[in-house]
């Protein structure tokens, strides 16, 4: 299994990102597909869930309304629409398969003025 993050970088507060996530050796569509991030220091923090088909999504209280999860299974890709971004979403976001088994090495969000 190999999972690919990008779409990280640098954005001021308030702007926007949109992180993708391409996944290659397993049955993307029978996964459900997480995104987690540690912020520096910080331990890790689940962001976001979405389920084989995604019909479901599931968000952390800190980032609900702000962020969008969806997955393209055609493509393999998952993504991560962030908007209204703030200084504490600074952290490298990782994908992650179902029960969290496998995962990517990870993108850069800093959100700095």
């Amino acid at each position: 299994v190999q999972l690919v993050e990008s779409g990280g970088g640098l954005v001021q507060p308030g702007g926007s990102l949109r992180l993708y996530c391409a996944a290659s050796g397993i049955i993307f569509g029978t996964s459900w597909m997480n995104w987690v991030r540690q912020a520096p220091g910080k331990g890790l923090e689940w962001v976001s869930s979405i389920y084989n088909d995604g019909s479901k999504t599931y968000y952390a209280d800190s980032v609900k309304g702000r962020f969008t999860i969806t997955r393209d299974n055609a493509e393999n890709t998952v993504a991560l629409q962030m908007n209204s971004l703030k200084s504490e979403d600074t952290a490298l976001y990782y994908c992650a398969t179902s029960s969290f088994i496998d995962w990517g090495l990870g993108t850069q969000v800093t959100v700095s003025s």
